[in-house]
């Protein structure tokens, strides 16, 4: 996606040799125009495919979660909390996740009256990198009995190893911007 990659080009920060930081317009700050923009490719690459609900994990793929929401007419949305808290009953399906970015372990949770069996579910997040998230996402759907129609991602990075762990376990992944290196302070795609 064009776009998304001048965007990134412009805005995005290489904080170390492999973390891209998007805050301007993504992981802080919210661009309503990119993230409408996002919105709309993710729908034309799974037009034709049922989907009733759209799964991500807080808090970043939430604002992408609602995005996509308004143009798949109003679907819901539901995302995994990392960790429980007081409003969050027993009735769970439950995650380990490793954050590669922030270097720990923590439990993802859905409500199980939140995920169904036989749901079609779109699977959404901001970044793809060794996939932990989405393997967490995908564990929750499985448990619940739920069909992933596939994954939807705004940014990959191409050379860790989570879109072909996806792909190695059947997975439709979808990517608008795939970054193949970072070299020399500078942003290579895919």
């Amino acid at each position: 996606m064009l776009e998304l990659k001048e965007k990134i080009l412009s805005d995005g920060e290489i904080i170390e040799p492999d973390i891209l930081k998007v805050d301007s317009f993504i992981n802080h700050q919210i661009d309503p125009k990119t993230y409408r923009s996002i919105a709309k490719e993710i729908k034309r690459r799974f037009a034709g495919e049922k989907i009733d609900k759209i799964l991500t994990i807080e808090a970043s793929g939430i604002a992408l979660g609602l995005a996509l929401s308004y143009e798949l007419n109003d679907i819901p949305v539901v995302f995994a909390k990392k960790g429980t808290s007081k409003t969050v009953n027993d009735d769970l399906y439950t995650s380990e996740v490793y954050s590669y970015t922030k270097g720990t372990r923590y439990i993802a949770c859905v409500e199980k009256k939140y995920l169904n069996e036989n749901e079609n579910v779109i699977l959404v997040d901001d970044f793809l990198a060794d996939g932990n998230a989405m393997l967490g996402l995908v564990d929750m759907c499985n448990q619940a009995k739920a069909h992933i129609v596939g994954c939807g991602i705004i940014i990959e990075k191409g050379f860790q190893k989570g879109h072909q762990k996806l792909v190695d376990l059947g997975y439709r992944v979808e990517s608008l911007a795939i970054i193949e290196s970072f070299e020399n302070g500078k942003i290579v795609f895919k």
